[in-house]
């Protein structure tokens, strides 16, 4: 079954774009919201949830700007991407999150994504609403 690539946006009020991006894209930073450990070798990333692992790896970085990663046990092409994208308009800050899912799994992952985020913008005092 082919997966569907899906984006999703997230405000991050007030914060550094800096301070954002040690989140996004350091081992101690994704400790915080993402996952529960992260052990990195080079490219290479282990991601640890309630003692199962996930390898990753690095695909592409552009410093204060994305990050994206691809899980080594995904024959496809599919990706999952952190983007901070800054709007000259109105001076915010959101956090662009693509990822790929089954068709029959789009929404649980949605929210997974959703609950995540919110774990960050927490972190980070940027809680919106």
């Amino acid at each position: 079954m082919d997966k569907i690539k899906y984006t999703m946006e997230f405000p991050m009020k007030s914060i550094p774009i800096a301070l954002l991006w040690t989140y996004l894209s350091t081992p101690n930073g994704l400790e915080r919201w993402f996952c529960d450990t992260v052990k990195q070798e080079g490219k290479r990333y282990t991601f640890g949830w309630s003692g199962s692992e996930q390898e990753a790896t690095l695909v592409a970085m552009r410093t204060c700007s994305y990050v994206r990663f691809h899980w080594t046990d995904e024959k496809d092409k599919s990706f999952f991407e952190f983007r901070i994208e800054v709007s000259e308009l109105t001076d915010s800050t959101n956090l662009v999150v693509t990822d790929y899912s089954a068709p029959d799994e789009l929404e649980e992952s949605r929210d997974v994504w959703n609950n995540q985020v919110e774990v960050l913008q927490r972190q980070l005092g940027c809680v919106v609403g």
